[in-house]
């Protein structure tokens, strides 16, 4: 990716949930950073959680070390692009072949160790028996019906969904691309394909490394960090640890990079604070960067209450886990906000040029739309609890958009009536 000039190149393709993204994404670079430093920890405060009262009784504010350390890491991201788009270009292509590297590794030696024990052969015979009990999807349901196995596969999306999510960041620093009609779709494409293959085979070598005994009774779900046990017996919490430091940070760093330039498209279209329109002289949205880290900042502080059977407090839990069903869900909807936007442009604008292809059109696009719609649905039906926040975070970006909106035409309507 080459710097072309933001100026001579504007972009208005805004994904809502970028903010949500970054603070989750912190929190987990947290979370296994306090594997190697006990220190960060979830649990050590600096300020106990205060709780809210009412409708919010289920949630609290707190700062904890690891929170502290997930706060520094947007700060620090945030400061570095600022800097320019070689320094953010720099970092992203070194933490992105480091991560890459490292699931290449655990899938072949995943593979290859598992072949040669035998631990998973299991795993592959008898592939529809049941083993152990089934996790109830939401209301009652299991996977024990067609139905709830149907609801019970939409469900497990969220986290393979959120492992892809970002797939189309490459469109937020179009304007900065070199040859943008065939690189922006190659990127889409080739990452698209890229994520789903790694993801896929890493699946592959934990059900070949692992019996199934073990990857239900991983501790914390880390199924990922027992197969590099099994690999590397005694250093797979490590391992995987320092893993997923790499990929969470290069993540950040490229959500970061990418989501500011969706806020300044939105205040060149008077949609957002004035000064998101300008370029620092380091040629990048500088105030854009500020703006987005102070509030997924903000996002880190929240926490969720746990209660016991009699009511009392029992603990506090992270919304780790929260912050995603509340990407996913928002991000569902915006992707097919967007595909729909194919269609009703080509029905509103149909001799417009487009040096964009839509592969299979119609009927790939429809596919998704249908596909996301389903998936999106079973969210909102069972798993209630973390998607109708998500939906109401993106909700409460309407009143502000016609706000802005009609600021905007004010202000274009008074100096249309200045005199010269």
């Amino acid at each position: 990716m080459a710097a072309r000039g933001l100026d001579r190149h504007r972009f208005v393709d805004v994904d809502g949930c970028a903010l949500l993204t970054i603070a989750a994404v912190a929190v987990g670079f947290a979370r296994y950073t306090g594997v190697l430093i006990p220190w960060f920890s979830e649990s050590n405060y600096l300020i106990a959680p205060i709780r809210f009262g009412g409708p919010f009784g289920g949630y609290a504010v707190s700062l904890s070390t690891a929170q502290l350390l997930g706060l520094a890491m947007i700060a620090l991201l945030t400061f570095m692009n600022t800097r320019g788009l070689n320094l953010g270009k720099l970092v992203q292509n070194i933490f992105t072949t480091a991560k890459t590297a490292a699931l290449i590794g655990l899938i072949i030696l995943g593979i290859i160790v598992g072949l040669r024990s035998g631990a998973g052969a299991e795993n592959f015979r008898d592939f529809w028996t049941l083993r152990g009990g089934l996790q109830e999807v939401g209301h009652g349901l299991t996977a024990a019906t067609a139905f709830g196995l149907f609801d019970g596969i939409c469900v497990a999306q969220t986290n393979s969904l959120f492992s892809a999510d970002a797939w189309n960041n490459i469109t937020f620093t179009a304007g900065e691309v070199v040859n943008p009609r065939r690189n922006v779709p190659l990127s889409l494409a080739f990452g698209t394909i890229l994520v789903i293959s790694l993801y896929l085979l890493a699946n592959v070598a934990y059900l070949a490394a692992l019996p199934f005994s073990a990857i239900q009774n991983a501790p914390s779900d880390r199924v990922a960090s027992e197969t590099a046990n099994v690999i590397f017996p005694g250093l797979g919490a490590t391992i995987m640890a320092v893993a997923i430091m790499v990929s969470t940070f290069g993540c950040n760093n490229g959500l970061i990079l990418a989501g500011a330039r969706a806020y300044y498209a939105m205040a060149r279209d008077g949609l957002f604070f004035r000064s998101v329109s300008r370029l620092n002289r380091n040629h990048v949205p500088g105030w854009g960067l500020v703006v987005q880290g102070i509030w997924a900042g903000l996002l880190v502080l929240p926490r969720t209450v746990k209660r016991d059977a009699t009511g009392a407090v029992a603990g506090y839990g992270n919304l780790y886990g929260n912050l995603l069903d509340y990407v996913i869900s928002a991000a569902l909807i915006f992707y097919i906000l967007t595909i729909l936007g194919i269609f009703m442009l080509r029905r509103k604008r149909p001799d417009a040029e487009r040096p964009y292809k839509a592969f299979g059109y119609p009927f790939v696009p429809l596919l998704y739309i249908v596909g996301a719609s389903v998936i999106l649905a079973v969210l909102f039906i069972y798993q209630t609890a973390t998607t109708w926040p998500g939906l109401i975070i993106v909700l409460s970006g309407v009143p502000i958009y016609f706000l802005w909106r009609r600021s905007a035409d004010a202000a274009g309507q008074s100096a249309e009536t200045e005199p010269n």
